[in-house]
């Protein structure tokens, strides 16, 4: 059941880079082999390239003597992914199933988390490298078309696929992304349950489409379109939920709210492990973020700058009640009964122009109904 908290498991080690990139990456999940600079590269797991697209006031050189994470003033832009790879299917391309956004401004005392629709229209720049020519189409493609390897239509390269994507956001938002992450779903269960579970108040009652209450998957429909068997019900409420729990309550769509229900569920995921995490100061343990990298392997894409442990040491100060996790409200777009994807409203691209000139604060305490509630 959801909410039992039974005894939790010993909180090892294994959590904080998947954090620290995530306390800042946390709630989407994919799982990726290889670690790439955001340049494109590919290098080995564990190697951390240099990115061309860093804020320039992200860092200054830090002495020899000082912490990790010393030099790192901000403001800080981290792209956060959780991508439906279905490793299970051939061929299957990587879908962005969660696109988040972390803004630290300078001074790195606060931060905003938002999450931008999967059916989000925006204009997707061409991409050579996968053979994509660009076009205006729904958010979670760019993973998808930019994960292409011409010429092999069976292969799909999670890593290049985050290029893309980030060249969108980017583009659509304005921001330039000082790191990413991605993680697979396999690899967000390992998070939440090395953390001994999550507690999280459910704020609706949420059906799930995918899993059954002992937590295997369900069958898929006979005639296709959907699947069979019990469902895991998660009712309204303080709940204690372990790895598959936590994924699945934060995966579901088809509930009152649709998607943008579904972005506020995984805001308030991430804040509670975040909570986790700077409250029992893991950030601040360079040597266990080193450990937690180097566990998580090939489950975790790291793309970016300044090493994950530099990160994790550089917002380990950062309070709970100074994360702010914010709904960007939209509605849909197309004629008739044609849906094509979703827009932001205007007050939500407002946030945006406000977050780029350093006004998010001031904006949020004019506009109080965008902070997701916890």
């Amino acid at each position: 059941m959801a909410h039992e908290t039974g005894a939790r498991r010993p909180r090892r080690v294994l959590l904080l880079a998947a954090l620290a990139a995530v306390v800042l990456v946390a709630g989407g999940a994919l799982v990726v082999n290889r670690l790439v600079s955001d340049d494109g590269p590919q290098r080995r797991p564990g190697a951390v390239a240099a990115t061309a697209t860093a804020t320039p006031s992200t860092a200054a050189e830090p002495s020899p003597t000082a912490p990790p994470g010393a030099g790192i003033t901000g403001p800080l832009n981290l792209l956060l992914v959780g991508v439906d790879t279905r490793v299970s299917v051939p061929g299957w391309e990587p879908h962005s199933d969660a696109v988040l956004v972390l803004h630290v401004p300078a001074g790195l005392d606060r931060a905003y988390l938002f999450s931008l629709p999967r059916d989000l229209l925006v204009d997707i720049p061409a991409f050579p490298t996968a053979g994509y020519r660009g076009g205006k189409t729904k958010l979670t493609h760019a993973m998808s078309y930019g994960s292409r390897v011409p010429g092999k239509p069976k292969e799909h390269r999670v890593a290049q696929g985050y290029e893309l994507l980030r060249s969108t956001v980017s583009g659509y938002t304005g921001l330039r992304f000082d790191a990413g992450a991605v993680i697979t779903f396999n690899g967000f269960d390992k998070l939440v349950d090395t953390l001994g579970g999550v507690d999280i108040y459910v704020d609706e009652r949420v059906v799930s489409l995918h899993r059954r209450p002992d937590g295997k998957h369900r069958d898929p429909a006979p005639s296709g379109g959907g699947y069979v068997g019990p469902q895991m019900v998660y009712e309204k409420g303080q709940r204690h939920l372990n790895g598959w729990q936590a994924l699945d309550y934060a995966r579901q769509r088809y509930i009152a709210g649709g998607d943008y229900a579904r972005q506020r569920h995984q805001q308030q995921l991430i804040r509670a492990l975040t909570a986790k995490i700077l409250d029992e100061n893991l950030a601040r343990q360079p040597d266990r973020v080193q450990q937690v990298v180097d566990a998580l392997g090939d489950t975790l894409i790291y793309a970016g700058g300044p090493r994950i442990v530099d990160f994790a040491y550089a917002l380990g100060g950062l309070s709970v009640d100074r994360f702010t996790p914010v709904a960007l409200p939209g509605s849909g777009v197309g004629k008739g009964s044609a849906y094509r994807g979703e827009e932001l409203k205007p007050v939500g691209r407002q946030f945006l122009t406000a977050l780029k000139a350093g006004d998010a604060e001031k904006f949020l305490a004019a506009h109080p109904e965008l902070r997701v509630k916890n």
